[in-house]
């Protein structure tokens, strides 16, 4: 399984911009497929997940701004970030796992494949 991610950049305060994550490789439609971010000098923390293809969860910190989906069809996650903020700054990556269970989704180290990353960059 390779993951790429695409579609950081540098943006304003409130500004939005969408992530794009293509997996190529074994990847079956029940495979869960997460967003994190690690912003310099912090650990990598959780965003959002699509879980087995079923329900989207979200980090309290970016709901209500943050929408993930998916496109089965070309093996595809999308996160669109609205209203961003100077402290959603960090290298966003994906992660893919056919293994994880529902309490675990936050946890990086439950995820066996990962996207190189995309730099987000929101200035005040």
């Amino acid at each position: 399984v390779q993951l790429q991610a695409s579609g950081g950049g540098l943006v304003q305060t409130g500004g939005s911009l969408r992530l794009s994550c293509a997996a190529s490789g074994h990847i079956v439609r029940s495979s869960t497929m997460t967003w994190f971010r690690q912003a310099p000098g912090k650990e990598r923390e959780f965003v959002a997940c699509n879980f087995r293809n079923t329900n989207t969860y979200y980090a309290d910190s970016v709901k209500g701004r943050f929408t993930m989906s998916r496109d089965n069809a070309k093996n595809q996650v999308y996160l669109q970030m609205n209203s961003l903020k100077p402290e959603d700054t960090a290298v966003y990556y994906c992660a893919l796992s056919n293994r994880v269970i529902l309490s675990t989704i936050r946890a990086p180290g439950q995820y066996g494949y990962w996207g190189q990353g995309t730099l987000v960059t929101v200035s005040s």
